[in-house]
């Protein structure tokens, strides 16, 4: 299995490069506190590093980040099955010279703008 994953990580950037999305806050009644801090950009993300692969790739958008900052499209490796369950970071340790933090940052970055 672990040869599996070492394969299909190193298939998903070719040269260059299990959380869920955080849910929305239940509704509550209005009660005299203050405020709470804004959340940054990334926790409020529809999408992050955490999200399984498979559900990045479920959304055009996203799948379209991936395809175009990894360089390939990773529904097309061999070993999909095997890794679509893991987010991106679960998948990094198998292929840290392939998904660096500099390229993983970029994705990211990418991955929060989606709206």
């Amino acid at each position: 299995m672990k040869l599996v994953l070492i394969a299909a990580a190193a298939c998903l950037v070719p040269l260059a490069a299990s959380a869920q999305t955080v849910p929305a806050p239940a509704a509550t009644e209005a009660v005299a506190t203050a405020p709470a801090p804004a959340a940054d950009a990334a926790s409020a993300a529809k999408f992050n590093l955490d999200t399984p692969i498979e559900t990045l790739v479920a959304d055009e958008k996203a799948k379209a980040v991936l395809a175009v900052d990894l360089g390939t499209d990773v529904t097309a490796n061999p070993s999909y099955d095997q890794f679509k369950s893991m987010s991106l970071h679960q998948v990094q340790p198998f292929a840290p010279d392939k998904l660096t933090d500099d390229l993983l940052k970029k994705v990211e970055t990418d991955l929060a703008a989606i709206k």
